[in-house]
C-alpha cells in the first residue's frame, strides 16, 4: 500500500547516489566553463597580449562581485515551480559569457577599448550564470538529500567540480596546440556546447526525485524577497552562519595567489616545479580531506548531537596549523619538509570545505518560511565576495609586508600568520554557527533568540 503524498515517508523520499552524482555533473560543467575564463584567458591576457596582470584579476573579481545577486536568483528559483530551468538557464548564460570573454580576449591586441568593454559584459554574464545555476543546483541538492548523506553529497559534488576543472584544463590545453585564435574559438565553442549538453542530460527528470526534509518550509508559500532576507537576518543561526562563511572563505582563499610565489622565492623552485609541487601536494591533500570528511561525516555525524560541527571546527584548526607551519617554513626555508606541510594544509582545507557545505545544506532547509534557494543565495554571495576579497588581501598583504619588512621570509610569515588567525576565528565562529543545535534553532525547533 502506497503512502499518501503528505505522509512523512513520502516527504523523505529523496536523491539516491545517482541523483547526487547527476548534480555533481552540473557542478563539473560549471567548473569547466569557469576554468576557461579564469585560467586560459588569464594567461593569454598576461603572456600573449602583455597586459597588466591587474586586468584579468579585475575581471575575475568583477565576476565575483556580480554574484552578490545570488540571493535574488535563489529566491527566484524558490518562487517557481521548478529549479531545473534555473540550472539549465544559468549554465547557458555562463557558456555565452565564456564565449564572449574568449572573443573579447582575442580582440585585445588590436581593439583594446572595445575588447575591454566586451570583456566586462562577458564576465558579468559569467557571474550571473555561475550564481543562478550554481545556487539553484545546491538548493535542489539541499532539498533532496537526507541529513545522513549531506557530508558525502558535498564531497561528491565538490570533487566532481574540481574534476571538471582539471579535465577541461587538460583537454583544452591539448586541443589548442598549436595555438591560433580560430582554434581557441572552436575549442571554446565545443566546451560550451558540451557543458550545456551535460547539464540538460544530468537534470532530465531529476527534480521528480527530490524529497522534502522540512515539510513546513516546503508547503508554506515562500515570502517575498525582502521578507525572506529579514527572516534570515533575524535568525541567530542563519546570521552566525553567514558571518562564519565570510570569515572562513577569506581565510581559505588568501593563500591561493601566494603559495606558488612562496615556493619560488623561499624554496628556489622553478615555475614548473612550483606548479607541480603545489598542485600535487596541496590539491592532493584537499582531495584526501574531502574524501575523509565525506565518508566520516556521513558515517559518524548524523546520529550525533553536534552534527558536522566537529568536522568543520577540526578542518579550520587543521588549516590554521598548516598555515602556522608554513610561517615557520618561511623563515627556515630548505630543508623544511614543504611537501608534507602542503599536504597537511590541503587536508585541513578539504575537511573544512566538505563539512561547511554539508552544514550549509542542513541549514538551508531549516527556515520557518524561507526555502533553500534564497538561503543558499545569501551564503553563496558571502562566499563569492570572500573569495574575491581573500585573494586580493593575500596578494596585497604580501606586497605590503615585503615593502615594509624588506625580507621575503618575514613577509610570508606575517601573511601566513594572519591567515592562520582567520581560520582560528572561523573555528570559534563555527562552534555556534554549525551543528544540530543551530539547525533546530533555525527551524524553530529550539529556542529562538529575540533581537531589538
Amino acid at each position: 500500500m502506497h503512502a499518501p503524498l503528505s505522509s512523512p515517508l513520502a516527504a523523505k523520499a529523496g536523491f539516491g547516489w545517482l541523483g547526487i552524482v547527476r548534480i555533481g555533473l552540473v557542478q563539473a560543467a560549471i567548473g569547466a566553463l569557469v576554468m576557461l575564463t579564469t585560467a586560459v584567458l588569464n594567461r593569454l591576457m598576461v603572456v600573449e597580449f602583455s597586459l597588466a596582470a591587474a586586468i584579468p584579476a579585475g575581471l575575475v573579481a568583477w565576476h565575483y562581485g556580480v554574484q552578490l545577486g545570488r540571493p535574488l536568483w535563489g529566491h527566484g528559483s524558490d518562487q517557481g515551480a521548478a529549479r531545473v530551468p534555473w540550472i539549465i538557464g544559468g549554465v547557458t548564460v555562463l557558456a555565452a559569457g565564456a564565449l564572449l570573454a574568449t572573443q573579447a580576449t582575442l580582440m585585445m591586441g588590436t581593439q583594446f577599448p572595445l575588447a575591454l568593454a566586451l570583456a566586462v559584459f562577458a564576465y558579468a554574464l559569467v557571474g550571473v550564470g555561475v550564481g543562478a545555476g550554481g545556487t539553484s543546483a545546491l538548493a535542489l541538492l539541499a532539498s533532496g538529500v537526507a541529513p545522513e548523506r549531506r557530508a558525502a553529497a558535498a564531497a561528491v559534488t565538490w570533487i566532481m567540480m574540481v574534476g571538471g576543472i582539471v579535465a577541461s584544463a587538460i583537454t583544452v590545453g591539448k586541443l589548442i596546440i598549436p595555438f591560433s585564435p580560430a582554434r581557441l574559438l572552436e575549442v571554446a565553442g565545443g566546451l560550451a556546447v558540451a557543458a550545456i549538453g551535460v547539464t540538460v542530460l544530468a537534470t532530465f527528470r531529476l527534480e521528480r526525485q527530490a524529497g522534502r526534509f522540512r515539510e513546513t518550509a516546503a508547503d508554506a508559500p515562500p515570502p517575498d524577497f525582502r521578507a525572506a532576507l529579514a527572516e534570515i537576518w533575524h535568525e541567530a543561526a542563519a546570521r552566525r552562519f553567514t558571518v562564519f562563511i565570510f570569515v572562513s572563505m577569506i581565510a581559505f582563499s588568501m593563500q591561493d595567489l601566494i603559495l606558488e610565489p612562496f615556493a619560488g622565492l623561499i624554496f628556489g623552485m622553478a615555475p614548473g616545479e612550483s606548479t607541480a609541487t603545489v598542485g600535487q601536494f596541496h590539491q592532493g591533500g584537499i582531495l584526501i580531506g574531502m574524501i575523509v570528511a565525506g565518508v566520516g561525516g556521513s558515517a559518524f555525524s548524523a546520529a550525533r548531537a553536534g552534527g558536522l560541527r566537529p568536522w568543520v571546527v577540526g578542518g579550520c584548526l587543521a588549516s590554521g596549523l598548516g598555515l602556522g607551519l608554513l610561517g615557520l617554513a618561511a623563515v627556515n626555508g630548505p630543508p623544511w619538509p614543504l611537501e608534507a606541510n602542503l599536504l597537511v594544509l590541503g587536508f585541513g582545507n578539504g575537511v573544512f570545505a566538505v563539512a561547511a557545505i554539508g552544514s550549509m545544506m542542513g541549514l538551508a532547509g531549516a527556515g520557518a518560511t524561507t526555502r533553500e534557494g534564497v538561503r543558499m543565495g545569501v551564503w553563496g554571495a558571502a562566499q563569492a565576495i570572500a573569495f574575491g576579497l581573500g585573494g586580493l588581501l593575500g596578494a596585497v598583504g604580501l606586497d605590503a609586508a615585503r615593502a615594509v619588512l624588506g625580507d621575503d621570509g618575514a613577509a610570508f610569515q606575517w601573511v601566513f600568520a594572519a591567515e592562520a588567525a582567520a581560520f582560528v576565528l572561523a573555528a570559534l565562529l563555527a562552534v555556534k554557527a554549525t551543528g544540530a543545535a543551530a539547525i533546530r534553532a533555525s527551524a524553530g525547533l529550539g529556542e529562538r533568540e529575540q533581537f531589538a
